[in-house]
């Protein structure tokens, strides 16, 4: 994809030290703040939404205190050998319209809002919030590029049936996306999932659809070399990306909401992350990121180089 023509250079980077002055609310890694798609290739989008959490709530200030310990975040990229920010015109698009009072109607909010971007010729990279807006997100990249590949880095699979009667939540994303037709028949790959589920008939939807699972114990014992071997398939096809926090050990990001001991380290993350750069990438996600239970704001500083790290694969 060839970058559109910069309407503005990218702010320069701030001294080490020294921590930038902001005129407003902190954006994106001090990227500028700029709304229209057109002149962007990626845009930083926020989803400030926590309506589908079933245990502790707090995404919705994800994508605010992400932007604030994005702060430090710099240009260039020693181990990709890559510079995002003169490869791309890359901004801060800021956050979509969204209901907190509803889960339906945020859908909608968020594949109308999505689906403007992505006409306009740029890529979302979205910041939640919970995993629930996977689906609209999916929802307005199909209109675009029809089925896609997808990778999901999580310790859950999100292919439950609902909650207290309600068909949607942060566990159900996967489960209606492969059956409303947005990912390819067998083209998704899950790595991180871990911990107790219900029975064992709750791994039925994956065998079912053809879910490739890596777990967390089986990525402690082969590493990255084992996602690259499901990921060879997937080169050649366009992908889209989703990273749930909570496959972070809570060690490393207590910041969650569903918080599974047995997870990665913060430097398994990044090294699995950066495996992924061969992808024909179309959009990708970070969620659940819930500053009311982080420590230090350790998770938030995680997430926020993380975002860093997914700007590069592009």
């Amino acid at each position: 994809m060839k970058a559109k023509k910069r309407a503005t250079p990218h702010p320069k980077p701030v001294d080490a030290l020294v921590y930038p002055r902001f005129s407003g609310i902190p954006t994106f890694m001090r990227l500028p703040h700029i709304p229209r798609a057109e002149e962007l290739d990626i845009a930083l989008i926020g989803v400030p939404f926590d309506g589908g959490t079933t245990y502790r709530p707090g995404p919705r200030f994800g994508p605010r205190n992400i932007r604030v310990q994005s702060a430090m975040i710099r240009p260039w990229n020693p181990v990709l050998k890559v510079n995002p920010f003169e490869k791309w015109r890359i901004g801060d698009f800021g956050d979509l319209s969204i209901n907190p009072l509803s889960i339906e109607d945020t859908y909608q909010r968020i594949t109308e809002q999505l689906d403007a971007v992505l006409r306009a010729g740029a890529r979302p990279v979205c910041v939640g919030g919970d995993h629930s807006i996977l689906l609209p997100i999916l929802r307005a990249v199909h209109k675009h590029h029809g089925p896609v590949a997808f990778v999901q880095l999580d310790a859950h699979g999100d292919t439950w049936g609902g909650y207290f009667g309600s068909p949607h939540s942060h566990g159900t994303p996967v489960k209606y996306a492969i059956e409303e037709g947005l990912i390819q028949k067998g083209s998704a790959l899950q790595v991180g999932l871990r911990g107790q589920v219900y029975g064992e008939e709750d791994f039925d939807f994956a065998r079912k659809h053809r879910i490739q699972i890596i777990t967390s114990e089986e990525f402690h014992r082969g590493g990255v070399d084992l996602v690259k071997r499901h990921l060879a398939r997937l080169r050649s096809r366009p992908v889209y990306l989703t990273l749930d926090i909570d496959v972070v050990d809570p060690a490393f990001a207590p910041g969650t909401g569903t918080p599974q001991v047995g997870g990665l380290s913060s430097a398994q993350i990044l090294d699995l992350v950066r495996s992924l750069k061969d992808l024909k990438l179309v959009g990708c996600d970070l969620v659940e990121v819930s500053p009311p239970y982080d420590n230090g704001e350790i998770t938030s500083l995680l997430a926020a180089n993380l975002l860093y790290e997914l700007l590069c694969l592009f």
